[in-house]
């Protein structure tokens, strides 16, 4: 029984295999319009940060009594590959890594495990202790960044305005995540002399507890009538400064206004945060994510639309600019890639047409689009993106291609030159090339070796 040759098939079934051919070419050029583009692939990481603080402990408190307890309970971890954790005074960080074993889909699942099993024993962690806190988020990118600058506006005029765009921002198809950096949290400052405490009789102790009292949440109950039901809510929480410099405080020599013996302010936190400067000036930045599987080149034409409207729209004063353009550096990369194929589909015509012919040449030229198409489709079906990996692999692979075309077109023409007919050469290509193209893209050659010495040498020997 005859081996089936796949060659002789298609030959014999050409109506066939000129609709695969076309019905590639769709499917491929749909795909490629359809296909995700990026900048870099996406990537899974396996790790996890729990992060507890107890403010007044020694570095070897928080590892008995924190640390210790915490990693003996993560131990049962499923898929738990190591853990990793360091304690300083006041702080205990530890790293939770999981097996390359565990697959994609089953990381969020063991990351609420962790989460849960660290709960579970968060009764029996020392008082005072803040947390735990979990940081498991690594793997969002963001490709576009904006800095809005001002003349003349505070931080928190300019973060109100930030906030706004980010919520409009948001709304945009594809977007993951937006985030604000740079971003100067406000705190009230009451500044009061230790000196003049003493003299009117108050302790510090007094001012905060009056406040506190002053600005807490207390339900108030609610009336019930025949037609509606009325929520009694307590007034007086503090709207803004001057209601905290009116407030009353009393001591043993009487009442007085807070604002009276003490200075109230409205300022940022001291230390300040990580601030953000554009060009020199203060700014507040907004850093935009795409979600998994989006287009980042319609992502990038919807974000400039938005922007465009929203910068009509801003006071008078406030600016809007643009920092990092992913769009613009994946658009460059797909142009390079397109280019370069575009490149190397004329100079590999120009080559086989000058050496082999003009039909021979014409079909070397045929098969690498075609093929890049085809594995374009293959892409989409595999949901694979283009992006620096898959586009370098696709340059890699178009030199591969021109060998094995060349080296099936030269096999099929020394046949023909002994006489054989055009069938059983292309069939006889295909037994003899396709496993030496499938393994290595190369025939093997047998090497034979002869040492050739000079007349000289010879003599002499």
């Amino acid at each position: 029984m005859n081996k089936f040759n796949i060659t002789e098939w298609a030959l014999e079934h050409k109506s066939l295999v000129y609709f695969f051919v076309i019905l590639v070419l769709i499917m491929g050029i749909y795909s490629y319009q359809n296909l995700g583009r990026m900048e870099d692939p996406d990537f899974v990481i396996r790790q996890m940060v729990v992060t507890v603080a107890w403010p007044g402990a020694s570095a070897r408190q928080i590892e008995e009594q924190v640390t210790d307890k915490i990693e003996k309970k993560l131990q049962d971890t499923p898929g738990l590959d190591y853990i990793r954790s360091y304690s300083v005074p006041g702080k205990s960080y530890i790293f939770v890594n999981l097996d390359f074993s565990v697959k994609k889909k089953d990381i969020q699942p063991t990351w609420l495990d962790v989460r849960n099993m660290v709960n579970d024993i968060k009764d029996t962690l020392p008082d005072g202790v803040v947390g735990p806190y979990f940081n498991d988020k690594f793997s969002d990118v963001y490709g576009s960044l904006y800095a809005i600058t001002s003349d003349g506006f505070t931080y928190e005029e300019m973060r109100s305005e930030a906030e706004r765009v980010r919520r409009i921002l948001m709304d945009v198809d594809n977007v993951k995540k937006a985030q604000l950096i740079g971003v100067q949290p406000e705190k009230i400052y009451v500044e009061i002399e230790s000196s003049k405490l003493s003299k009117l009789g108050i302790s510090p102790s007094t001012i905060t507890s009056t406040l506190q009292a002053q600005n807490a949440m207390t339900p108030s109950g609610m009336i019930e009538t025949s037609s509606d039901n009325v929520y009694l809510r307590v007034s007086g929480m503090f709207d803004d400064v001057e209601s905290i410099r009116n407030l009353a405080i009393r001591s043993i020599n009487g009442t007085f206004r807070l604002g009276d013996i003490a200075k109230v302010t409205r300022g940022y936190v001291d230390p300040p945060e990580p601030k953000m400067y554009y060009n020199g000036q203060p700014a507040i930045g907004i850093a935009v994510s795409m979600k998994e599987g989006g287009n980042i080149l319609t992502l990038g034409k919807d974000l400039n639309r938005t922007i465009s409207g929203i910068q009509k729209n801003l006071p008078l004063g406030l600016e809007i600019h643009q920092v990092a353009d992913q769009p613009e550096v994946v658009k460059d990369s797909i142009n390079e890639f397109v280019i370069t194929l575009l490149i190397a589909v004329g100079v590999i015509l120009i080559v086989c047409l000058f050496s082999l012919g003009v039909r021979t040449g014409a079909v070397v030229g045929m098969v690498i689009p075609l093929v890049i198409i085809g594995v374009f489709a293959t892409m989409k079906a595999s949901s694979i993106d283009l992006h620096r990996v898959s586009l370098g692999a696709l340059i890699i692979a178009m030199g591969l291609l021109v060998d094995d075309a060349i080296i099936i077109l030269e096999m099929m023409t020394v046949k023909l030159e002994e006489g054989w007919d055009r069938v059983k050469a292309a069939g006889y290509a295909f037994t003899n090339t396709a496993g030496p193209m499938l393994t290595g893209t190369r025939l093997p050659v047998r090497v034979s070796c002869r040492w050739v010495f000079p007349r000289a040498a010879r003599q002499s020997s």
